[in-house]
Parts: structure tokens; C-alpha cells; sequence
């Protein structure tokens, strides 16, 4: 048994993580939102993307493991310019407002939690994220991002904290009351484009080429393809493992908000601290500070992987030498690009930029961006000169263009949205 439990964790890595990066604080905000505001009735929302998630965060993956490259290296090899580099801005501009809203998030509730200046715990958890990524190699920086994960069980004991009509919970997951109002249909592509994210896809690849290159005996898939049955496994089982921890969380989040906040006729959560505040005097402080102190943690993860991955999409833009498993000196622009996004994102929260219209506006831009990403790797994934005898089959071909098409939706069910009388 003990055996078999240090395989599964061997196996679990960059799926792992990029899942549980996706609840991040201004995710853990969003699902408290719908939870607060709807009740169940945005539970089914968590199931319908799950499959999806998994589809096309196992086409990342593939991409990364079969080619040797990140995302935007292939971008750059075999599509036009300005689709790369109209792609890699809009990412970046979307992730820093991200970190913007994250590291705030961890502030207040750092400060709610212990006291003292919101916006100067923001500044020490944006250092202490930089610094980690500089001085730590990859051998150590994603062992301690996949303990960091655990954070997220949090949510998963807050759940236990609370009384829970389960009956009504079942028959509304299954059953939902959807509504068609201005408001619901905001929520559920705010809900969808948090699940659904750029960032998850440019991490995912990158990570699987870190593994690629921290190991001396391994190489990508196109070179030596006996090794393809035990690796492209690793990565179902990865992703597979992940994006359902990721989504199962989001929906105990979303159902404790709706068990307690919306039963209390508490409906306008703006932030995952205001969330944890409105909890207490209903759930109790045991409460309070696992939802607070989950908040940090998810946070701890999510900067990482959101500075990360921009950096990752820039300097293979640029064609600068990029890993976590290079030094300072031999890969200042990927680096720069980490502490840039991250300075950027920390000095926002002292600007008069309501974090939180920014995080809606990262939101619309992700929403947006999402799209021909998604279509662009769909189509990388299927093409013999660049994934050579790995192209994918019918079944993730089906599912990732129905994630495709489920995110091309969600923006015209934005624009929809904005000019429904509200």
C-alpha cells in the first residue's frame, strides 16, 4: 500500500499543481460570489467544466511533452508574429492585474488574521514569491509548490464546519434552477473563465519541459518514442488527478457560501477576505481563520504560477533562455519578466485601481484571449510537423473543441450580458 501511494505521488506533478493554482484568491472570491449570490444554483457549473478542464489541460501538456517546447516556442516556430506576440501581450497584461488582485487578497487577510498594514504584507509576500522563484532551482521550487497544495484543503474542513442540506444539494447540481437574468449570466462566465484559464495552459506545457530537462535521461517524446506509453500515462493520471482536486474545491467553496452567506441573506461578496470576514459570525472563528489562512496559501501557489507562466510566454517570444532550472545570470529575461509582473502587480494595490473592477477586466481579457489560444493548440495538437506521431485522437480531439467552443460562448455570452438591462 505504501508502495503504491509513493507511485501515484511520483506520478502527480505539473497536473497537480497547475489545478490547484486555478483556486487562487480571486478564484476562491469568484466561487464565493456564486455561492453567496445563487445558492446552489451554480453548483452544476463545476461539473460541466471539470471534463473540459481536463481535455484541454491534457492538450497543453501533450504539447510541452512531445515537442520539448512551451507553448509560445511553438507559436513562435510555426504561426504568425503577430498572433504571438498579440497572444503573450494579452497574457501578461491579464496575469499582472491577476497578481494585482491576489496579493491584495492575501493582505487583507493576512491582516485580518494577525493585524497590521494590509498593503505591507502585500509587499512581503510579493518579495518573498520573487525571491523564491530566482534562488530556488526547479528540483526544489515544485516540490514545495505541490506541498502548497494542501492549502487548499482548507475549504475542504470549512465544509465540515457547517450544516449542509445535502438532499437539496444533489437535486439542484443535477437539476439546476437556471436563471437567464443580466446577473446569472455574468456569474457563470466569470465562474467558466476562472476554471477555464490562458495561464493553466503556458504553465502546464512549460512545467512538463522543466521535467524534460531536470531529468538527464529524458528527452521529448518525438526523439524517443518508446518511452511515450509510460510518460503520456503519467500525464493523464496527472491532469486527470488535478483538475478534479481543482474543481472539487471550487465547489466546496461555492457550497459553503451558499450554506451559510446566501442562507443568511448575505449576497454581495466582492473579495475572498470579505468572504472569510462575513463567515465568521456564521460558521465561527475555526471557520474564519482556515478560510483566511486558505486564502494565503492558495496565494503562495497561484503568484508563482501566474508570474510564471507570463514569463515563460515572453521569453519564448523573444527567444531568451527560459526554466527555473537556469541561474540568474543565464536567464535575466525570463527572470525580469517574474519580478516585473510581480512588482507591477504589488504597486497596483497602491494606486487608486479598484482591484476589484481590475480583476473584472482580467477576467474579460482572459475570457477573451482564451479563445484563440485554445483553438491555436487544438490545432497544434493535430498537426504531424510539430507533435510528429503524437498527434491526438478523436476522443481529447472532441473534448478539448468543446472547451474551445464553451469558452467562445462565454464571450459572446459577455457582450450578451453587458447589454441585458441589469
Amino acid at each position: 500500500m505504501k508502495s503504491l501511494r509513493r507511485r501515484l505521488l511520483d506520478r502527480l506533478g505539473p497536473g497537480l499543481i497547475t489545478g490547484a493554482a486555478d483556486d487562487d484568491p480571486s478564484g476562491i472570491a469568484t466561487y464565493s460570489q456564486a455561492g453567496a449570490q445563487f445558492g446552489f444554483g451554480m453548483l452544476w457549473s463545476v461539473l460541466l467544466t471539470t471534463p473540459l478542464m481536463v481535455g484541454i489541460q491534457i492538450v497543453s501538456a501533450r504539447i510541452g511533452l512531445v515537442t520539448g517546447h512551451g507553448i509560445a516556442h511553438n507559436l513562435r516556430q510555426h504561426y504568425p508574429r503577430w498572433l504571438l506576440y498579440a497572444i503573450v501581450g494579452l497574457l501578461l497584461v491579464a496575469n499582472t492585474i491577476n497578481i494585482a488582485a491576489d496579493v491584495a487578497a492575501m493582505g487583507e487577510a493576512l491582516q485580518l488574521i494577525i493585524g497590521g498594514p494590509e498593503h505591507g504584507h502585500a509587499v512581503i509576500f510579493g518579495v518573498v514569491v520573487v525571491l523564491l522563484q530566482i534562488f530556488l532551482p526547479y528540483q526544489r521550487l515544485a516540490p514545495l509548490l505541490k506541498w502548497l497544495t494542501l492549502a487548499l484543503f482548507a475549504y475542504v474542513a470549512v465544509l465540515f464546519t457547517v450544516r449542509v442540506p445535502w438532499q437539496d444539494v444533489v437535486f439542484a447540481t443535477l437539476f439546476p434552477p437556471i436563471e437567464l437574468s443580466a446577473g446569472y449570466m455574468m456569474m457563470l462566465v466569470a465562474v467558466l473563465g476562472t476554471t477555464i484559464s490562458p495561464y493553466l495552459f503556458f504553465w502546464q506545457a512549460a512545467q512538463e519541459v522543466e521535467e524534460i530537462r531536470m531529468h538527464a535521461d529524458r528527452e521529448p517524446l518525438y526523439r524517443y518514442p518508446e518511452h511515450a506509453r509510460k510518460h503520456l500515462r503519467r500525464v493523464k493520471v496527472d491532469t486527470y488527478v488535478g483538475m478534479i482536486f481543482s474543481n472539487g474545491v471550487a465547489f466546496c467553496i461555492m457550497l459553503t457560501a451558499a450554506v451559510t452567506l446566501h442562507t443568511a441573506g448575505i449576497s454581495n461578496i466582492e473579495t475572498s477576505a470579505q468572504a472569510a470576514l462575513a463567515l465568521r459570525p456564521l460558521a465561527g472563528d475555526f471557520a474564519f481563520t482556515l478560510f483566511a489562512l486558505g486564502i494565503i496559501g492558495t496565494g503562495l501557489l497561484a503568484l508563482p504560477v501566474l508570474a510564471g507562466s507570463a514569463a515563460y510566454a515572453v521569453a519564448e517570444a523573444m527567444n531568451w533562455p527560459t526554466g527555473h532550472n537556469l541561474k540568474l545570470h543565464e536567464a535575466k529575461g525570463f527572470y525580469s519578466i517574474i519580478a516585473f509582473a510581480t512588482a507591477v502587480g504589488v504597486a497596483l494595490d497602491f494606486t487608486s485601481i479598484d482591484p476589484i473592477k481590475a480583476l473584472v477586466w482580467a477576467a474579460v481579457i482572459n475570457g477573451i484571449v482564451a479563445v484563440p489560444i485554445m483553438a491555436v493548440m487544438m490545432r497544434m495538437a493535430v498537426r504531424p510537423e510539430i507533435m510528429g506521431t503524437f498527434t491526438i485522437r478523436r476522443r481529447l480531439r472532441m473534448l478539448g473543441w468543446l472547451a474551445t467552443g464553451l469558452m467562445g460562448l462565454t464571450v459572446v455570452g459577455m457582450a450578451v450580458a453587458f447589454f441585458l438591462p441589469q
